[in-house]
């Protein structure tokens, strides 16, 4: 791959990319995405959230050479991937959701074919330390199909690995692996991101991707409705939930709170919800014992990057 003489300030940018499925067809045409500008900064660690159908897999197959764009461009480490598409498929290693690659390879034989297809000199290539970071040396000469689904996971991530791309992509890397193997993955990720590798990141764990990434972008039916910090991002919900569990059961209905959400649990425990802009923790507290509930403990529920995916996507 040739590099840019100075590393691109954004490891993968957008501008106007747009994708209509069935325009030459019959039937109606699928506008999968609507003119997405996103620029991912270098050595991030960038989620990119939506619900099934909003464009994710659409976005990262144009980046890969495997969908063509129907408007827009599109960079890659700085190489735009219609007039330089060698270079910027160069840059990129994706890891794609479906388990594909050829049962009756070993991994060592697959990583090795794959380095070739990249054009990567045999005194360049890394297959043991790959296989090794990855957890599959042991399991070098053993038939793909022999290997657990998480295994096969794993594999995926090696093979991206092979030609030491500067932006790897992860589509769902976790949908199927057990806890542990999850952990090992992370872990992996987590050393080529301090390495300087740039990591974009789909995932439905929502967790994860409020644990792992600092920046996180939310397409919805093919537009790009938010792209910020993680904790700006969670910080878009003005609320808090208090959580008062009585030390009796308590006698309903209770007044003094309807301006705010009011709830009880099947715990006994009553939740009071409230805009942390026009109420505050106090305020709630003084209402609780106003209304003769006896405190016995309480707890204070922040939004999470769910509440947030859910209110922004509904």
């Amino acid at each position: 791959m040739l590099a840019p003489s100075t590393p691109p300030e954004y490891a993968i940018e957008a501008r106007g990319l747009d994708k209509t499925y069935g325009a030459q067809g019959k039937g109606k045409p699928t506008h999968a995405l609507k003119a997405v500008d996103l620029a991912i900064p270098r050595g991030s660690f960038f989620g990119l959230l939506g619900p099934n159908g909003a464009g994710k897999s659409t976005f990262i197959n144009i980046l890969g050479g495997l969908v063509k764009k129907s408007g827009g461009a599109a960079s890659i480490w700085g190489h735009d991937i219609e007039a330089d598409p060698m270079n910027a498929r160069g840059a990129i290693g994706i890891v794609p959701q479906e388990l594909n690659m050829d049962p009756f390879f070993s991994p060592a034989e697959a990583l090795e074919i794959q380095a070739g297809y990249y054009g990567v000199p045999k005194s360049e290539r890394r297959t043991e330390e790959i296989l090794k970071a990855v957890g599959l040396w042991e399991k070098r000469d053993a038939y793909a199909r022999t290997l657990s689904g998480g295994m096969k996971r794993r594999l995926l991530v090696a093979k991206a690995m092979v030609h030491a791309p500067p932006v790897l992509v992860l589509d769902e890397p976790t949908a199927g692996v057990d806890v542990d193997l999850r952990r090992q993955l992370w872990e992996y990720v987590r050393s080529l991101h301090a390495s300087g590798v740039t990591i974009v990141l789909t995932t439905h764990y929502l967790e994860e991707a409020q644990e792992l990434c600092d920046t996180i972008a939310i397409i919805n039916h093919g537009n790009v409705i938010a792209c910020e910090p993680t904790h700006k991002l969670i910080s878009r919900l003005d609320r808090k939930t208090l959580v008062v569990t009585p030390r009796e059961a308590i006698a309903l209905p209770i007044t003094g709170f309807e301006d705010v959400t009011f709830a009880m649990r099947p715990s006994g425990a009553l939740a009071v919800t409230y805009s942390t802009g026009a109420h505050s923790v106090e305020e709630m507290l003084d209402r609780v014992r106003k209304a003769g509930i006896a405190i016995k403990d309480l707890s204070i529920e922040e939004p999470d990057l769910e509440d947030v995916f859910v209110e922004l996507t509904a």
